[in-house]
């Protein structure tokens, strides 16, 4: 069990793993994936659950009865989802962004702009509160 909701960790593939996103695009696996194995993490890949079913009230013409049925939500086309995780289950995201553990593959230590793919490069030069990118 997690301590926090910033450390999570379950079973990917028959393998404990500390989960580093769910739900994650298509691109934003590639994009972790890439920087994490940079990084020297085992990187493990699983499909998202599909969401499930809502319960969703009816309304009846009898004032004294409640009918609840249960109706799955639709699923968008071709929008499947992912879980990351790696296969240290100690990892935790936050703590390797903001105790600056996490190298980019040109050398910069990742920061979180770069971490959320706001920011296309990881130039640590310039501190969070000067960047011009992010007070916009």
């Amino acid at each position: 069990m997690a301590i926090n909701k910033n450390h999570e960790f379950e079973e990917l593939d028959g393998v404990k793993c500390g989960v580093v996103e769910k739900n994650a695009s298509a691109e934003r696996v590639a994009f972790l994936k890439r920087l994490l194995e940079h990084n020297r993490y085992q990187v493990v890949v699983v499909p998202s659950p599909p969401a499930k079913a809502v319960a969703a009230k009816q309304v009846t013409t009898d004032p004294g009865a409640e009918v609840l049925s249960v109706q799955a939500e639709p699923a968008l086309p071709g929008l499947e989802t992912f879980t990351i995780g790696v296969t240290d289950y100690t990892f935790n995201s936050i703590n390797a962004i903001f105790g600056r553990l996490l190298r980019s593959e040109d050398g910069h230590v990742v920061t979180q702009a770069y971490w959320q793919q706001r920011d296309t490069s990881s130039n640590d030069e310039i501190p969070y509160y000067e960047n011009v990118i992010l007070k916009k």
